[in-house]
């Protein structure tokens, strides 16, 4: 079974008897699969209603959970033939920001994204998705790399916001976002961003600054945490919930107000459940993107990532 999160907890406390049920029928040879199916139609019904209403808190602990997949399990799904290209040529490696050559149902792309990790061990050495100043200029690297070769660029999203660390204060961790940033609207070539966890702050827009923005159901992006913005606004993290709701982070939120192009469907219960599924529909998306994008000219691109970006906001 699945990690539950603190809301799901009634699912969960109907999974743990199915569970025992199926663990007395199998010792017992009693047959009880009329009561089994009757209350996984239970749990399933309870699954279905609570994911239809989830409040944006909710959304952002679905969007951190961590059994949903992550970039290494994407470039395994969706990629294949993938080359890592690592270093900034400046100071080091960030493990944070990974990316490469890959191909892409057909296409050769340049894919790039945060990794947070997957166990604890794997969560250190990413810095649980937390980019670093020479992870940017890694990532700039390598679109520039893509532009030189007229390869289009996917990026996956996930991360809760770049690292805060003294020493990425000492190396230009905001120089290096901004001129990510830049990087990204500078391409001659087509970029398809995916949100697919958390996008958090400039750690994510650096990355996500393409002709095509999307989003998963469940995802969540905002300039800040609702924690950090809870701390703030109320001097206390508790208010985490009121700020999410206030900072409209929710997928549906953001294709409403055209900060995103389009809402990625999960399975139910969010992608953790089934990876694989959430995987195939992503990469529908990106593909129908990148169809709609391959066609123009460098210089319709740039327009197009140009206008998108300036019409955020506009009234009227």
């Amino acid at each position: 079974m699945p990690s539950f999160l603190d809301f799901e907890k009634p699912i969960a406390e109907l999974q743990t008897r199915i569970d025992e049920l199926r663990q007395t029928g199998t010792d017992g040879g009693v047959d009880i699969s009329a009561e089994i199916a009757r209350l996984q139609a239970k749990s399933d019904k309870l699954l279905k209603d609570t994911f239809a209403r989830l409040s944006p808190w909710q959304k952002t602990q679905v969007a951190r959970h961590p059994e949903r997949p992550h970039f290494k399990h994407y470039v395994a799904g969706l990629f294949d033939e993938f080359v890592p290209l690592a270093g900034d040529r400046a100071f080091g490696d960030d493990q944070a920001i990974l990316g490469g050559f890959a191909r892409f149902r057909g296409r050769r792309v340049m894919v790039l994204g945060h990794e947070k990790g997957d166990d604890t061990a794997s969560r250190l050495r990413h810095n649980f998705g937390m980019g670093k100043p020479e992870g940017y200029r890694k990532a700039i690297r390598l679109m520039e790399l893509a532009d030189r070769f007229a390869l289009p660029v996917v990026t996956l999203v996930d991360t809760s916001g770049a690292f805060p660390g003294i020493q990425a204060e000492e190396r230009g961790q905001a120089e290096a976002i901004a001129r990510s940033t830049e990087a990204c609207l500078a391409l001659g070539v087509p970029m398809v961003s995916a949100v697919v966890g958390e996008g958090g702050s400039g750690g994510a827009i650096a990355l996500a600054s393409g002709n095509r923005v999307l989003m998963f159901e469940h995802a969540v992006y905002s300039v800040i945490s609702p924690e950090g913005c809870a701390s703030i606004l109320w001097r206390t993290a508790d208010k985490a919930p009121d700020a999410a709701e206030a900072m409209k982070v929710t997928a549906q939120d953001l294709k409403a107000l055209g900060v995103i192009d389009a809402v990625v469907p999960e399975p139910l219960g969010g992608a953790h459940r089934a990876p694989s599924v959430a995987m195939a529909t992503l990469g529908d998306a990106i593909d129908r993107a990148l169809t709609d994008l391959i066609p123009l000219t460098r210089d319709a691109l740039r327009r197009d990532r140009r206008e998108k970006f300036l019409a955020m906001g506009r009234l009227g």
